[in-house]
């Protein structure tokens, strides 16, 4: 089976690839919006709408689309991207010494563009950080790590330093589940055929 990501994001690339997953990478160019729901509804529709829009635009019908998207949320409040310096310090400052979610949506999609069968599935993982300082969090910020992140920081890099501890998946906090993925392919009609 061959496996298209639907994903700029090195960080879901290096998972998929470490994986032992052969594919290719073309990256949703949609614009994305999160629009209503409950966070896992939310990364579901958005994954769901990169893997379905990836899928339109092949022209064989014989691989596996994966589109995935990952939130942030803390009580109901969903964080996603920042947009500069100030909502980056303001989303670490809601995080900090306290727990939030990290919710990661995948849609697995393979067929022809007319007739896909779509598979989607969402994990969730609780992350708890240190009290962090504010000259912490600004030195954080003027690595330009955040501004690609979800809730304005990568577990995996320099920010590392402040996760007091993760309960669930941590790859799921990097941006894809790999393991939950592997199992989903394994389960599901798209293994084997």
């Amino acid at each position: 089976m061959k496996y298209i990501l639907a994903s700029a994001s090195p960080r879901r690339k290096e998972l998929l690839a470490q994986a032992g997953f052969a594919f290719d990478i073309i990256p949703a160019d949609i614009e994305e919006t999160i629009s209503g729901g409950t966070p896992p509804e939310i990364v579901m529709n958005l994954a769901r709408q990169k893997a379905l829009h990836v899928c339109r635009t092949l022209s064989e019908d014989t691989c596996t689309v994966i589109g995935a998207d990952t939130i942030v949320v803390y009580k109901d409040e969903i964080l996603g991207k920042p947009s500069g310096r100030g909502e980056a310090l303001d989303m670490l400052s809601l995080l900090s010494d306290r727990t939030h979610q990290v919710y990661t949506g995948v849609s697995l999609v393979t067929g022809s563009a007319r007739t896909p069968v779509v598979h989607t599935f969402y994990e969730v993982t609780d992350v708890t950080f240190y009290p962090i300082s504010r000259h912490d969090m600004q030195d954080y910020i003027a690595t330009g790590d955040p501004f690609d992140k979800a809730g304005a920081y990568g577990i995996q890099g320099p920010f590392a330093i402040h996760v007091k501890c993760i309960k669930g998946d941590y790859n799921n906090v990097v941006g894809l589940p790999i393991a939950r993925l592997y199992h989903e392919l394994d389960r599901s009609a798209f293994h084997g055929h």
